[in-house]
């Protein structure tokens, strides 16, 4: 399958049991307790680990949310096995990745603020993708303009106003990017599964009128 083909939901759902039973073994080997929540949204497989003890939901963040990095690419890597194609599976943690954005977007209103007061561009400290992503969406919202600069790991975004940067220019990444980050909403399917034991059938995550937003 080409990296620009839209895979069909049968596909999405598979690689998110995939996903699942994947860290299901990995809960399983680390002792935690937890459940699996699965769903699409916006073309992509979601899977959430919500576990019972804030003592393992700790552990399975990380600092800066680095563990939950490194499970979503391990995770990424087991589909990608398996099927033999390349996944943008999401992973979160106990709403992590909510929080996360919740927070960006204050830096991001932090920001436009700044630039409304002075009239003078404004430089974030250097982030990744999906953050660049959220701060971007947010300075559009608000009818200011904002672009990335330098290179990784220390790209950053600059937030301008509107006619300080001509709209033709808009930055090629943030065009570009909504397939590999995550969007403005989440919705997993009313599927759990407790610890490593599954509850209902491979078919229950696909139903659309059980679902409820989380992010």
């Amino acid at each position: 399958m080409a990296q620009d083909d839209v895979k069909s939901i049968d596909q999405l759902n598979e690689e998110a049991d995939i996903a699942a039973d994947y860290l299901e073994g990995l809960l399983d080997i680390a002792d935690y307790e937890g459940d699996i929540e699965m769903g699409v949204r916006n073309d992509r497989p979601t899977v959430q680990i919500v576990a019972d003890d804030d003592t393992d939901i700790k552990h399975l963040i990380g600092r800066n949310g680095e563990v939950v990095d490194a499970l979503q690419q391990l995770t990424r890597l087991a589909v990608q096995q398996k099927t033999g194609e390349r996944s943008h599976l999401i992973v979160d943690v106990d709403g992590f990745l909510k929080r996360k954005r919740q927070h960006l977007r204050d830096i991001a209103l932090d920001a436009i603020d700044a630039v409304k007061d002075s009239g003078e561009p404004y430089d974030l400290k250097p982030m990744n993708s999906f953050e660049r992503k959220v701060v971007h969406d947010a300075v559009r919202e608000e009818g200011l303009k904002s672009r990335s600069h330098g290179e990784e790991p220390h790209r950053y975004v600059t937030v301008y106003l509107k006619n300080r940067v001509e709209d033709t220019a808009e930055d090629d990444e943030h065009k570009n990017i909504n397939r590999f980050v995550e969007g403005e909403h989440l919705r997993f399917d009313d599927v759990k599964r407790p610890g490593i034991q599954r509850t209902g059938n491979a078919g229950d995550h696909r139903a659309q009128d059980k679902r409820h937003d989380f992010i």
